[in-house]
């Protein structure tokens, strides 16, 4: 880490747009020549950096959001290539999460309102002699071609007043002053763990007409994230104008779901050729509407830059199924797409928050698709600073912005003052949990452990005299697909049920976690927590006969898979009565199809895999979607949009079922944290005769196929790295240990 000496600095007097701050630099003689130049900068807002005309480096929309009270991260970069004897250092600014909107309530500014620069540059010499560039102020300020920025309303740009002039030596504009210091704790100040966000790829548009009201329409062919990149000539002053959205509605750019965000950018010509690329915003988006066009568009006009937090893909998956394919594309896509610095909701609307709910249900099926460990430990860090300030309580969000968010409109107000929820504020727990099984380093536990542990002692503190988590608002299994449209909060699924087979679950495995890291005190009494709590779900809720109250698919998944109860719950035959449709939310839907596959109803958890009327997973496949929706029918099957006030088109919680796909259907599933011993147990159904799934594991690549197509029934491929043995389970009882290397394995029952 630098000896922070830099202060932040904010523009001397107030500038329309986003800012540009600039220093000049010359380098100290006498000392030989650099060995090593880095530039450790963070900013209140986003910024980017360049030095003497270049960008040093190529990611965007850094420092990201981070909770920022207790935490400003800040990036360090190798420009030891980018020095000159006389060299020009410059950052331009956007508002980014610090003072842009955030909430649906049209607030800003929740942070601050000052955009500022805090960097400090650090010059080796062959001597050993360090020159340190700081922000001070000696800076100064001025105006940029970026006439406004939002996250979510997009950005405006003129390029009549682009000039790279400012970052030559020499400069002395028009409109440039001073800057004054700002307020920033440097203690607060902390690196990166996560990745930077990226630019990961380029789309050309698959389609371009003009819609039934005389719009311009684009569509790019794929619901993703980021921005258009537009080439265009035109007269000086020609205004371009670029809505985006993720879906059509009667032949128009169905802007309807965005709700308030505008997720418009606008671009001024300079009279020459421009390219305009709005790094200060992200839209999520398939088509776009676009205005003022001069001309015809052509070939290489627009590009839709795909943006998201830089993770390595690691998980593949395919079948004989395409629409199971496809279904698993979109949950990739609804990854990259909300994977944006935080693990957001859905990435388009006047919301893209951190809802702990989303990451509680996904974190194993992302971490299989991605290394999501750096990504989602970063995030970690930003819950349990909210949490140690909230006195243990896991917000609804992290960062919880929605603490400052007030309560005077209709969706705020339904909510009361936060305090611990199921499923939710669980995500202290079985997001650490995941990734420690997921990758095997049980320093996640050990960092998270105060975390996990403050969590459940607080719900402790909430149950009610009989011993269940009965109390207080819960979202219990939101959008449950009975639930209408304006309120999915109305699920069948008792909250209390829910919430009390949740809490079981969180106090067994910090029990278990206290044990992996020897704390003996805590693994009794958590695991004390968590028979008390089995004890009462049992005494107050199953009923002799085994029902569970309100007899919902739910209750029955979360108690299974939890092990709250045991044994076969007959209940489960409500999957059949509901012809294989879908009848779980956010809480139910990670855990519907293990519940059937672990009582021996493997065939039922195919029949629901592959259900394609609504509500289901594949119904949004079959209506073209290319993400995992909000809502299972957030698109109606006439094409109309769901008239709920809230609906997505790319919100991966509803994806969770992958997680099963890979393990049950692909048979590839960790044995011991981490993959360090491998479970491959293909359960073949549904019809599907072939599977192929690998995994980029810490140990090395594991892949696993499976064909039914021969005459010898069920054949397995097996490849292992150095080091790492497998368990071959298969349906007829076969069981062989395989060591490194490929091995193949069939059934001794022909046709199993």
């Amino acid at each position: 880490m630098p000896d922070w000496s830099a202060a932040l600095i904010v523009p001397g007097s107030e500038l329309d747009g986003a800012p540009l701050l600039r220093r000049e630099l010359t380098l100290d003689t006498g000392h030989g020549e650099v060995t090593a130049a880095v530039l450790h900068a963070t900013a209140h807002g986003v910024y980017e950096a360049f030095l003497n005309g270049r960008p040093v480096s190529d990611e965007v929309l850094s420092p990201g959001w981070s909770a920022y009270e207790w935490r400003l991260r800040y990036r360090s970069h190798d420009v030891t290539d980018l020095l000159e004897p006389t060299s020009v250092l410059g950052f331009a600014l956007g508002h980014g999460w610090w003072a842009g909107r955030l909430g649906w309530n049209g607030g800003r500014g929740y942070y601050g309102s000052e955009l500022g620069v805090l960097a400090q540059l650090e010059i080796t010499f062959a001597d050993g002699h360090v020159q340190r560039v700081v922000t001070d102020e000696d800076w100064t300020a001025g105006p940029s071609a970026v006439l406004a920025d939002d996250l979510y309303d997009g950005q405006t740009v003129d390029a009549r007043r682009y000039s790279d002039a400012w970052l030559r030596p020499g400069f002395a504009g028009e409109g440039w002053t001073g800057v004054r210091t700002g307020e920033r704790d440097l203690a607060t100040l902390t690196p990166y763990v996560g990745p930077p966000v990226r630019r990961q790829a380029d789309i050309a548009p698959v389609r371009t007409w003009t819609s039934p009201a005389g719009a311009t329409l684009v569509d790019f062919g794929q619901n993703l994230v980021g921005w258009v990149r537009v080439r265009v000539s035109g007269p000086a002053g020609t205004e371009v104008t670029l809505r985006h959205a993720e879906v059509l509605e009667h032949d128009e750019l169905g802007v309807r779901p965005l709700r308030s965000a505008l997720a418009t950018d606008h671009f001024v010509l300079s009279g020459g050729e421009d390219v305009f690329e709005p790094t200060f915003t992200f839209h999520g988006f398939r088509y776009a509407e676009v205005q003022g066009w001069p001309g015809e568009l052509a070939d290489g006009d627009l590009t839709a830059v795909v943006v998201s937090s830089d993770l390595e893909r690691t998980g593949e998956f395919s079948c004989s199924h395409p629409l199971l394919g496809r279904l698993h594309e979109n949950a990739v896509w609804g990854t990259v797409g909300n994977f944006l610095d935080v693990p957001t909701d859905c990435p388009q609307r006047d919301e893209r928050l951190g809802w702990t709910g989303d990451i509680a249900a996904f974190t194993p099926s992302a971490a299989f698709l991605f290394d999501v460990e750096p990504f989602l430990r970063d995030w970690l860090r930003d819950l349990a600073a909210e949490q140690q300030a909230a006195d243990g309580m896991v917000a609804f969000v992290i960062p919880d912005v929605l603490k400052y968010v007030t309560k005077d409109d209709p969706e705020a107000s339904a909510f009361p003052d936060p305090d611990s929820t199921a499923v939710w504020s669980d995500a202290a727990v079985w997001v650490p949990w995941a990734l420690w099984q997921a990758y095997g380093d049980l320093s996640v536990l050990a960092d998270q452990y105060d975390s996990m542990t403050a969590h459940v002692r607080r719900v402790e503190t909430l149950t009610s005299p009989t011993g269940l988590w009965d109390t207080g608002f819960q979202f219990g299994d939101w959008l449950d697909p009975t639930a209408p449209p304006e309120n999915p909060i109305l699920a069948k699924a008792d909250n209390g049920v829910v919430a009390t087979a949740c809490l079981y679950r969180s106090a067994t495995l910090v029990a278990e976690t206290a044990g992996l890291l020897g704390r003996s005190e805590d693994q009794a009494h958590f695991a004390e927590v968590a028979a008390r709590t089995r004890a009462a779900f049992l005494e107050h809720y199953v009923g002799a006969d085994g029902r569970i109250t309100s007899d919902a698919v739910t209750v029955y998944a979360l108690a299974i898979v939890f092990g709250v109860v045991e044994g076969e719950q007959r209940r489960l035959a409500l999957v059949d009565e509901g012809g294989y449709h879908i009848q779980t939310g956010f809480a139910g839907t990670p855990f519907v199809t293990d519940a059937l596959t672990t009582t021996g109803h493997l065939d039922a958890a195919y029949r629901l895999l592959l259900q394609e009327e609504c509500p289901s997973w594949l119904y949004p496949v079959t209506m073209g979607a290319t993400t995992i929706w909000e809502r299972w029918d957030s698109m109606l099957p006439d094409g109309t949009i769901n008239p709920g006030q809230m609906t997505s088109f790319n919100h991966y919680a509803l994806g969770a079922v992958v997680d099963w796909m890979h393990r049950t259907l692909g048979g590839l599933a960790p044995l011991e944290p981490g993959y360090a011993k491998v479970l491959v147990a293909p359960q073949p159904g549904g019809g599907i005769t072939w599977a192929k799934t690998a995994l980029q594991t810490r140990h090395g690549r594991v892949a696993v196929s499976w064909s039914t197509e021969g005459a010898e029934g069920l054949v397995v491929d097996v490849e292992l790295p150095e080091g790492v043995s497998a368990l071959v389970r298969l349906p007829d009882g076969t069981e062989r240990e395989v060591g490194a290397g490929t091995s193949r394995v069939a059934a001794a029952t022909a046709g199993a």
